[in-house]
């Protein structure tokens, strides 16, 4: 799979309170206003919201697929390269998991 920004766009865009906002001069996206996921450069890659220890383990372990942005060291965000992902599943599992980190508790606990 080679995943694609309009791929990370359909599925953020899929999940609820979603709504996508011009920031930045990139696209981005917010669950009930807050920010979880951007789409930098040409959209080859993406930001997501990522706990700290949990990224730099990511980092470490695929080098290839993850990294660090250097405005970002000191924040929970991971860069991910959207060609190197395995599948769709692991792309959306990146996204939800973000999506979940800023998302209401309450949206969380009911999404539907």
């Amino acid at each position: 799979m080679s995943a694609t920004g309009d791929d990370a766009r359909a599925y953020a865009l899929s999940l609820p309170e979603t709504s996508e906002q011009f920031a930045w001069g990139m696209p981005t996206f917010r669950v009930a206003g807050k920010l979880f996921l951007t789409l930098p450069e040409t959209e080859t890659s993406m930001a997501a919201r990522c706990p700290i220890g949990d990224r730099d383990e990511l980092v470490v372990a695929e080098p290839d697929k993850f990294w660090i942005a250097a405005h970002e060291a000191n924040n929970a965000w991971v860069r991910v390269r959207l060609a190197a992902l395995d599948d769709r599943d692991e792309l959306e599992a990146i996204i939800h998991d973000s999506w979940r980190q800023a998302a209401p508790q309450t949206l969380v606990d009911d999404p539907g």
